[in-house]
């Protein structure tokens, strides 16, 4: 292996790691006020209850074809009788949708932050460097899916040879930049462009994606009271803790005290 393949498929990729978990870690522990999306629903829902679901259905049946066909090897799935031609079918039709619905989605998204001028007033820098980075690596995997797997025909191009065992091979810390030599050249951007997303992920707003409101269910009411007069009761107050407001204390301060008189 010369030195291009080893900075593009053993360096490259753990430094990316490595800044993600790092600065994962980093953003939480200092900038926990800024771990958030920065909502824009009050300033147009129309799109964005259209683009929004779309977009996160999408990118989610993304994440789990991805998860099943990089890290679970070939030899398990066949295990339990899942053979290659249902699993080309799953991977590469279902995955095609799910890509589908995730570009459309992310296309509304984009459109409605450019046109909507208090949305696009609220977009940093930051915000339009992560929108070409997360859509690079889909348009790219797109790219890819249907030039070496539904126009080749067949079984297409078997990733699960050589990218898979690849990207297992740098979690075992056991890297084998090889495995990548014969890769077809869009899916080799493809890993790139996913390497680099992840290298800039903490610094956006993306951190979101790991707030699961896990506790919301279990969360106790939130108890309102209002101000108004009746409906704070009908037991009498405490001493010294009388209500600032109540007919009993404008009374008190219309009367006039014994230094007075």
């Amino acid at each position: 292996m010369n030195t291009i393949d080893t900075l593009a498929w053993v360096v490259f990729p753990y430094v990316s790691l490595a800044v993600f978990v790092v600065g994962l870690l980093w953003r939480y522990r200092y900038d926990k006020f800024g771990w958030t999306t920065r909502s824009s629903e009050l300033y147009e829902h129309a799109l964005l209850r259209l683009g929004s679901p779309l977009f996160h259905f999408g990118i989610l049946f993304v994440a789990v074809g991805h998860f099943m066909g990089l890290l679970i090897p070939m030899s398990w799935t066949e295990a339990v009788g899942i053979g290659q031609d249902f699993y080309h079918f799953i991977a590469t039709y279902m995955g095609s949708l799910a890509g589908l619905m995730t570009i459309v989605g992310l296309g509304i998204l984009i459109y409605r932050r450019r046109k909507t001028g208090p949305v696009f007033l609220a977009t940093t820098r930051m915000d339009k460097l992560m929108y070409v980075l997360l859509g690079l690596p889909i348009l790219l995997g797109m790219w890819a899916t249907v030039q070496n797997q539904i126009l080749a025909g067949g079984h297409g191009y078997n990733y699960r040879e050589t990218i898979s065992p690849w990207l297992r091979s740098l979690f075992a810390f056991q890297p084998q930049p090889e495995l990548m030599a014969d890769v077809p050249y869009q899916f080799k951007l493809h890993v790139v462009a996913a390497f680099l997303l992840f290298l800039v992920w903490p610094f956006t707003r993306l951190v979101h994606a790991f707030s699961a409101p896990v506790q919301y269910s279990t969360r106790p009411y939130i108890v309102y009271r209002s101000r108004d007069v009746p409906a704070r009761g009908t037991r009498e107050p405490g001493r010294g803790w009388e209500p600032v407001g109540t007919p009993q204390d404008r009374r008190r301060r219309r009367t006039p005290t014994s230094t007075e008189l």
